[in-house]
């Protein structure tokens, strides 16, 4: 399966470190999965006409609003619970695959809502999928279910009642995605509200493609852990707050190189936030879209900004311990990774 992972993500060999190093997996999109090869089968399954070389100029895009684009077009493709429960059981075997113990899986709910679909019967072919990726590659996987900022507040609302309807199901927290331009956080103030007083974790995408002030108003909506956080660069005061209160900022390289977002990768603020003390994860965001895997990105961290096997290692426990897993399962985390860095 390694390999395999390689030749659709076009990807080199991770070292051993990096291979063996146990790892979660924290902010990571579903439908933003599924690699070409899949998108075919979905589409010749529902009796269209569909070639490797079609399904992949899908993954060429020049920026972010092409992206968005791109990720609406390929969720056209996922239309019942058994396509659900296929990609979810291949997300899982590409996690395995890489060493990933624990994910926490976004799953565009209001992109389903928004086009009318059986959700109920699509949240049981996710879980279908889920069950068999624990049983047969031991993933450990929660959900979290993330509304379309641009689609208003109304439609989020719909989306976080589901999540607390299927909290005692493996659904664990609420979030915003989309595009940042057109909706700021504000407007989701008594949405987050509710979902916090359901008992649901807080995320939110921020400073990925608007200005630290989308930062600051996750922050005041509550957001436990901040998605991308690519600005906060740009404002002094926000990272000392980011610091202090250790909010994890979720940080996806790859992605925010290929969406535009960030020009180089030597613009990146990732080294600087470490530097400056922020509590960091390393993610894949869209894997398949990004022809990226969480191997990929640590590798990047190793040898674009110079982390050294041991800030890996910080990174690696910090994606356990910003999970939203309850405190005896991250412990069990920690102690593999722990016993992983004895053995090396």
């Amino acid at each position: 399966m390694a390999n395999l992972l390689l030749e659709i993500y076009n990807l080199k060999m991770p070292s051993g470190f990096v291979h063996s190093l146990p790892k979660a997996e924290l902010h990571l999109h579903l439908e933003g999965s599924v690699a070409a090869q899949t998108l075919v089968e979905l589409r010749q399954r529902h009796g269209k006409e569909s070639t490797l070389a079609d399904a992949e100029t899908l993954y060429q895009y020049k920026d972010f609003a092409g992206f968005l684009m791109a990720f609406k077009t390929i969720t056209e493709d996922l239309q019942t619970p058994e396509d659900y429960d296929l990609i979810t059981y291949r997300l899982m075997e590409q996690l395995k695959a890489e060493n990933v113990l624990h994910a926490e899986v976004y799953v565009s709910v209001g992109v389903c809502l928004w086009r009318k679909q059986d959700f109920e019967a699509i949240f049981e072919g996710l879980e279908r999928g889920r069950e068999r990726g624990e049983r047969d590659f031991g993933i450990s996987l929660l959900w979290i279910f993330d509304a379309v900022r641009q689609f208003g507040p109304g439609a989020a609302q719909d989306v976080f009642e589901l999540a607390a309807k299927y909290r005692d199901r493996n659904v664990v927290g609420i979030g915003i995605g989309g595009d940042e331009q057109k909706a700021p956080p504000e407007l989701f103030r008594e949405q987050y509200a509710y979902a916090a007083g359901q008992g649901l974790r807080l995320t939110a995408h921020a400073g990925e493609s608007a200005n630290p002030e989308s930062i600051w108003g996750a922050l005041n909506l509550g957001a436990e852990r901040i998605g991308h956080g690519l600005t906060a660069a740009r404002d002094p005061e926000l990272i000392e707050e980011l610091a202090q209160r250790q909010i994890p900022v979720e940080i996806c390289l790859t992605s925010n190189l290929r969406t535009g977002c960030c020009a180089k990768i030597s613009d990146h603020p990732l080294r600087s936030y470490f530097d400056q003390g922020l509590m960091l994860t390393l993610n894949t965001d869209d894997p398949a879209m990004f022809s990226t895997s969480l191997t990929h990105e640590y590798e990047l961290a190793k040898t674009e900004f110079g982390f050294s096997d041991e800030h890996l290692r910080e990174l690696a426990r910090n994606s356990f311990e910003a999970s939203f897993l309850p405190p005896e399962k991250k412990l069990n985390f920690l102690n593999l990774l722990d016993s992983a860095a004895l053995r090396a």
